[in-house]
């Protein structure tokens, strides 16, 4: 994620919480799909000990070369 013409920032919906600070999270594509998505805590968010649990909704960065993988950055 060096590149910051190439980060995409989406809101999405927590629908699963996993083991090593890991996030399942949905979200709706330009397409109208649903899609899956995994996503770590940012360094803030876990300095500050921003709790995220299932059922939040939460605003992540993707790179756009990798769409499957991303990290939250701030809760909603």
């Amino acid at each position: 994620m060096a590149d910051p013409d190439k980060i995409l920032k989406v809101e999405g919906f927590v629908e699963e919480s996993l083991p090593g600070l890991l996030f399942r999270i949905t979200i709706d594509t330009s397409d109208g799909e649903k899609k899956t998505v995994l996503a770590h805590l940012a360094g803030k968010m876990k300095l500050y000990r921003i709790k995220v649990v299932p059922g939040d909704t939460v605003l992540i960065e993707m790179s756009s070369a990798t769409d499957e993988r991303g990290r939250i950055i701030r809760r909603l």
